[in-house]
């Protein structure tokens, strides 16, 4: 075991108890806003475990994860707007800590891979994953200001 498979098993672990929790108890906001952590948590596992087993598909995968993983979430906040809006979710310090960690994750690969093609996609990774985790995040709390309907 080397340092990027420890570092994929605590964030996993970290990442996926918080998930767990979150979707197992709550109301149908907080089921919501755990499905959004879950792809937050598991696309940086994902490139951690990649780096750690030498295995460039599994960057693939977590390519796939940070572009549908959002976009699976803003399809839960359309289809259950009306339990949502009566709810009031809202999750902003766990959105900005998955945007870091995602962010951070991301700088140590780029750093680990040198120029090249593998750092362009997990710059676009990153930027996928951090972008569609706060727009889903912000679309469950309810929309943006002085945007009409929504």
């Amino acid at each position: 075991m080397n340092g990027w498979i420890l570092a994929a098993t605590v964030e996993l672990g970290g990442g996926g108890a918080a998930a767990l929790w979150g979707v197992t108890t709550g109301p149908t906001a907080r089921r919501v806003i755990a499905q959004n952590l879950t792809t937050s948590a598991v696309c940086p596992a994902l490139l951690l475990l990649s780096q750690g087993y030498g295995r460039p598909a599994y960057v693939d995968l977590a390519l796939l994860l940070a572009l549908l993983g959002p976009v699976g979430t803003l399809v839960f906040a359309r289809l259950l707007s009306d339990d949502l809006a009566d709810e009031g979710a809202s999750a902003w310090g766990l959105t900005w800590s998955a945007a870091g960690l995602g962010a951070v994750v991301v700088l140590a690969l780029c750093v680990a891979a040198g120029p090249g093609r593998a750092m362009v996609k997990l710059l676009a990774i990153g930027a996928l994953l951090i972008g569609g985790n706060l727009i889903a995040s912000r679309a469950l709390a309810g929309g943006f200001r002085g945007v009409r309907g929504g």
